[in-house]
């Protein structure tokens, strides 16, 4: 549990919380619980913070006077409003939580917590009705509308999350055997698609196991509802920036760049070079660049950030470590709402958007809550929609496919191959009769001529509590990535970083809804003590403490970590942060409409056509989750209902009335929150 400990102190700075958090806070609380000890699964798991969120806060509005609830609207009444909201919240987070967590791995653990504490707030697991004014059953309604939404909602969740159409027949490609790491690459493999990786030995990055041949997790989320987003065709990704380069497409150069990138890093990983790692001379960058230099000063303190000098070598592993969530993970978008948390508890008052009335901290949670979750949401859709188009490889395919086929800048020396790693002085080298021998930089090495080696990290030690892998020469067909051998790659495509567009689409959010993107105190903060805390190897050497100034910084860092980690390369990082900031910044301006009802006046942008003498066809924007009601008339007040009320589940809607005879007729078509 080591892990979970350091992680329960990042942020060092900010204040504990409440005795009692609010009621939302604590569901949220059940609900990262239940993912830590679940399969990792990204997209799921963001689509059930969203969908949990989504409960607690129709709940909370239906005892507004104006907030529309999303999926689910209602008005209700009570006479201890607060009182009333906490029950609602309560049965419609518990129902959604115990159907979603039904089938997890330990649900043995998570279906009793998700028990006790409904007995600890006091109310009544058994009640399941749906009819009638009280609280709870409003709260069981609520929870089975989003429950139908779910099943409908293109993720094929009835299916388990699959989608027989994905076919990949990249030849077996075995890490683990015996639970000894496997060097090699096979042949007739595609260089420029995703490789599943096979173990006899393997494990999810949380520990949660075995599992055998890497499925594609998240293959359905190129159909998966998005909350905000809009697109023209469902067959194609949310955003698109185009694809990443093919060795075998027209752009080996930069395909080789990009695996060189890597292998920089990797090599990195050793580096003893001490930088200041400190807010003054990290972050800042302008959205999907590196190029910042740090802030000048705090603005909450108006005083210079103190500086931090460290080995790069320790700060980069525990980034890799850090962001990697593991092995207590709550995945990329729990992180982001553990982090969420910790700012709401460092806020002395809470105002939506930095300004306006102080809000409770419930109104606070569950307006944070449906921003937070609905922006972690869209980024998985919008990322793994691009997974499943582009299905582009991961760096420990590239590097192996590479090495496999040679050296591709010299065809006068041995393992030529114009498909081959390039050379790079001290990176990338091939073996010759005059390194192998005496005084040669590969002499004793066991090496063959013409072989490809790397000078990089070489892999977990034996004893990974005492022992540091230091970089040296390997064959280019043996790198592994830093991570956990039983792990070693994520079970899905690389382009674009889940990481990336998750990290900055809550940095959006938080930065919006405290109305600064600077963490509360000018700094966000997290200390890994020397040699206590890295899983992976033996350090950090000295004690680390990663500092950010802004969300923004915090964002980058978790992509980048993830090129430290050997995970992605550099066109899965960049590009993945521009459309994280799109999907948070989208979210943001959508979410607050909900708040204020405005949402029910969105523009519709009617299209009338008339095919035939018979009938008329319309099409109108529609916002998913509101109801639509088409009426007809010969008048403009003779009104009478041809289609509806339906809701809505896509952003375009269209009707054909076959009914449209005579010369004439008017159609409206009337918007709504509910039915």
């Amino acid at each position: 549990m080591k892990r979970l400990h350091y992680i329960a102190v990042a942020l060092a700075i900010l204040l504990p919380c409440e005795a009692v958090p609010s009621v939302a806070r604590q569901w949220n609380e059940e609900n990262l619980a239940a993912i830590r000890i679940d399969v990792p699964h990204p997209p799921v798991h963001a689509r059930n913070l969203f969908h949990v969120a989504t409960g607690m806060y129709a709940a909370w509005a239906a005892y507004d006077a104006v907030a529309v609830g999303y999926i689910h609207h209602e008005r209700a009444t009570a006479a201890d409003v607060e009182a009333a909201r906490r029950e609602a919240i309560s049965h419609a987070a518990y129902r959604i939580l115990r159907a979603r967590f039904a089938n997890s791995v330990n649900k043995d653990i998570t279906l009793p917590a998700l028990d006790a504490r409904m007995a600890a707030l006091g109310y009544d697991k058994d009640f399941t009705a749906t009819a009638g004014g009280s609280p709870a059953a409003l709260g069981n309604r609520i929870a089975a509308s989003i429950l139908a939404w779910g099943l409908a909602d293109g993720s094929g969740q009835a299916a388990g999350y699959t989608d027989p159409a994905y076919v990949n027949n990249q030849p077996v490609f075995a890490v683990i055997e015996n639970g000894v790491p496997l060097g090699g690459y096979p042949a007739g493999a595609d260089p420029d698609r995703w490789h599943p990786l096979t173990f006899d030995e393997g494990f999810a990055q949380n520990g949660v196991g075995p599992i055998f041949l890497q499925p594609f997790v998240g293959v359905t989320w190129l159909h998966a509802r998005s909350f905000s987003l809009r697109r023209g065709n469902p067959l194609e990704p949310w955003i698109d920036p185009g694809g990443p380069p093919k060795l075998r497409g027209g752009q080996a150069a930069a395909y080789r760049a990009e695996a060189l990138d890597v292998l920089e890093k990797s090599r990195g990983l050793g580096s003893m070079e001490l930088i200041d790692i400190s807010p003054a001379s990290q972050g800042n960058h302008p959205l999907g660049t590196e190029a910042g230099s740090g802030h000048p000063v705090n603005p909450a303190t108006g005083q210079p950030y103190p500086p931090q000098w460290v080995p790069r070598g320790d700060y980069v592993r525990v980034l890799a470590e850090y962001w990697a969530d593991g092995p207590d993970s709550e995945t990329p978008p729990g992180h982001w709402h553990k982090i969420a948390n910790q700012v709401s508890d460092a806020l002395a008052v809470k105002r939506i958007g930095g300004t306006g009335p102080v809000v409770s901290d419930l109104e606070w949670d569950v307006k944070l809550y449906f921003a937070l979750a609905g922006a972690t949401h869209d980024a998985a859709c919008a990322a793994w929609s691009l997974k499943r188009k582009y299905d582009s490889p991961r760096p420990i395919s590239m590097i192996r496919f590479m090495a496999r086929q040679g050296q591709s800048s010299d065809p006068g020396l041995p393992g030529y191959h114009p498909e081959g790693l390039p050379l790079v002085p001290g990176l990338v080298d091939v073996v010759t009769a005059a390194s192998s021998g005496p005084g040669g930089a590969h002499h004793g090495s066991g090496f063959a001529v013409g072989e490809v080696v790397v000078f990089t990290w070489p892999g977990r030690p034996e004893d990974p509590t005492s022992q540091r892998s230091l970089p040296r020469w390997i064959r280019g067909v043996d790198w592994f990535p830093y991570q956990d051998r039983t792990f070693v790659s994520p079970a899905f495509p690389g382009y674009i970083s889940g990481h990336s567009t998750f990290s900055r689409a809550a940095a959006e959010v938080l930065a919006a809804i405290t109305g600064s993107p600077y963490f509360p105190g000018g700094s966000g903060s997290f200390s890994a003590p020397a040699n206590a805390y890295l899983e992976f190897e033996l350090g950090p050497s000295v004690t680390v403490n990663l500092r950010w100034a802004t969300y923004f910084d915090a964002a980058d860092e978790a992509g980048v970590s993830r090129r430290w980690g050997g995970i992605h390369p550099r066109v899965d990082d960049l590009p993945a942060r521009v459309i994280g900031s799109q999907c948070g910044k989208q979210v943001w301006a959508l979410a607050p409409k909900y708040w204020d009802a405005s949402i029910t006046g969105e523009a519709m942008s009617p299209e009338i056509s008339r095919p035939d003498t018979t009938s008329a066809v319309l099409a109108w924007d529609a916002v998913p989750g509101l109801w639509y009601r088409v009426e007809r008339g010969s008048t403009l007040g003779d009104w009478a209902t041809v289609h509806g009320p339906v809701q809505a589940t896509e952003s375009r809607m269209t009707l054909t009335d076959g009914g449209a005879t005579g010369p004439r007729a008017f159609y409206r078509i009337v918007q709504t929150a509910g039915p």
